[in-house]
């Protein structure tokens, strides 16, 4: 199917085309929350934005419990057909926004939406004012959730509380964007099964009782156990397992010492574990733990692990990610839609795949044409706003389409 065809299903015209005027108002309402971005459970402002404009259009949020992020029905559910629900993740990032020459740069030091959640928010805002237009019209065939989630950023993911809070009762359906600064705006990434990784947080303290660099034969050898500790522990876990699981441990900090001549006694390593598979997943905490006692244990010296569990990897459900790319092919035709790999990145939505079928989507954000490439997590990230519009028909494509199937 072409572009030009692309609001286009057989037999009947798909609504939820997005308005010039709303398509500003997105725009200026993404800039907003860029310029104002909060830190997981701190998203107040970001919240009340939400609140007020949903319930400018006649809608009824509900903040959750914890006092930030928000859930939000179009339309009401008669505990029928479940709901097809559509996640944002609403946090910003602990680091600094380095866009030298941006009238809508972070104002907050130290703070900065560079992982694109304001943008995620955005499109699922704007997913909800034109399909709270189409309740009123009578044209939206069944209920659909809004979900605004605080603290993706947060190990273990604020989606588990978000699930306490119930948000996933009476849907059947779950589905999200994540912006990716390698697809040109226009165009989205799909891929069925994993597409992300999981990522836990690892934190190891070894202790010995210290001693003069001229007899380490008479105490523990405390620097070199960790640096042990930090060579041999990944290459021993990657002998456990099979290498098709992609379990890796890299280190992020290494600490011990403060004089050239005295071995320490304590010393600390930082890092994280991820993982391509979820069974292998299930299983990596004893794995690790057992590998750093090992290697402890050999150089003598005493450890203390504090193992954070994380989130598992999110594995989209085959008929859901049909779901998404029937959307964006009647949007924007099949060329609109590319396949793509699966990332070493961990992303909180897998636990409402724990619960419920869903798909995440790679939203493109790259000015077609443009040679640099961006990464998240930079402080000069930024995105090609047309996005918004292509996240918006998209989720409201979606939604058409799963009440008609």
């Amino acid at each position: 199917m072409s572009p030009e065809s692309e609001n286009d299903l057989p037999g009947e015209a798909l609504p939820g085309t997005l308005p010039e005027a709303l398509r500003a108002e997105l725009v200026a309402f993404r800039r907003d929350l860029h310029m104002h971005p909060e830190l997981g459970n701190q998203e107040f402002r970001t919240t009340a934005a939400i609140k007020e404009r949903l319930e400018r259009a006649g809608l009824k949020p509900r903040v959750l419990a914890g006092g930030t992020g928000l859930v939000c029905d179009i339309g009401e559910w008669d505990g029928g057909r479940p709901m097809l629900a559509l996640r944002a993740d609403i946090d910003g990032l602990p680091i600094p926004d380095t866009k030298s020459e941006c009238a809508y740069r972070s104002t907050v030091p130290d703070r900065a939406h560079a992982c694109g959640h304001d943008v995620h928010t955005t499109v699922v805002l704007g997913a909800g004012l034109v399909m709270a237009d189409l309740h009123r019209q009578g044209r939206l065939p069944r209920p659909v959730r809004l979900l605004f989630q605080p603290a993706e950023e947060v190990l273990p993911g604020g989606a588990a509380d978000a699930i306490e809070c119930g948000v996933l009762d009476g849907v059947g359906r779950i589905i999200a964007v994540h912006c990716d600064p390698r697809v040109d705006a226009g165009r989205i990434g799909l891929r069925e099964g994993a597409i992300t990784s999981a990522c836990d947080r690892l934190e190891v303290a070894l202790d010995g009782p210290g001693g003069h660099t001229a007899r380490p034969h008479l105490t523990t050898d405390l620097v070199t156990a960790a640096a042990r500790v930090a060579t041999d522990v990944p290459a021993l876990v990657g002998r456990r397992v099979d290498s098709r699981s992609g379990l890796a441990v890299t280190w992020g900090r290494i600490e011990s010492g403060h004089a050239p001549n005295v071995i320490p006694q304590h010393a600390e390593l930082s890092g994280t574990v991820r993982c391509l598979d979820l069974d292998t997943w299930r299983q990596a905490p004893d794995l690790v733990v057992a590998a750093i006692d090992e290697v402890a244990n050999l150089h003598g010296a005493k450890s203390e692990i504090n193992y954070v569990r994380g989130v598992p990897p999110v594995v989209n459900d085959p008929d859901v990610t049909e779901l998404l790319r029937d959307a964006q092919s009647a949007r924007r035709g099949a060329l609109s839609v590319e396949g793509t790999e699966q990332s070493l990145g961990g992303e909180d939505f897998s636990w409402y795949l724990e619960r419920v079928p869903g798909a995440m989507a790679r939203l493109g954000v790259r000015p077609p044409g443009e040679r640099t490439v961006r990464d998240l997590h930079q402080g000069d990230f930024d995105v090609d706003e047309s996005a918004i519009t292509v996240g918006v028909e998209l989720f409201t494509a979606a939604a058409l389409l799963d009440a008609a199937q």
